[in-house]
């Protein structure tokens, strides 16, 4: 298991409007091969994270490539400076 993460820093009180245009590259990010989950934090500081799962790191990396190509071309008003993102394997996990 492996997971992709990027993260950004918003323009502050962007919650709600980021939360409903990140919805629109679920698609994106889901279509890739060996999709196993994603989850976006907004933290207090307006700092977002965006955690993908899937099966290989090569996977993990394409989702890593197409959500910043998508960040940049849709969400460039509502970012302070350049998102990041890195891959690796999940080395701990927990389920219920």
């Amino acid at each position: 298991m492996y997971a992709a993460i990027r993260q950004y820093k918003s323009k502050p009180g962007m919650a709600d409007e980021l939360g409903a245009r990140i919805k629109d590259a679920i698609s994106l990010i889901s279509s890739v091969s060996g999709f196993m989950g994603y989850y976006v934090i907004y933290a207090p500081d307006d700092t977002v994270t965006a955690v993908s799962i899937f099966n290989t790191v090569a996977e993990a990396e394409e989702s890593n490539r197409r959500a910043l190509a998508w960040i940049e071309e849709n969400l460039g008003p509502f970012v302070v400076g350049q998102a990041t993102a890195t891959a690796g394997p999940v080395i701990v996990h927990s389920l219920p």
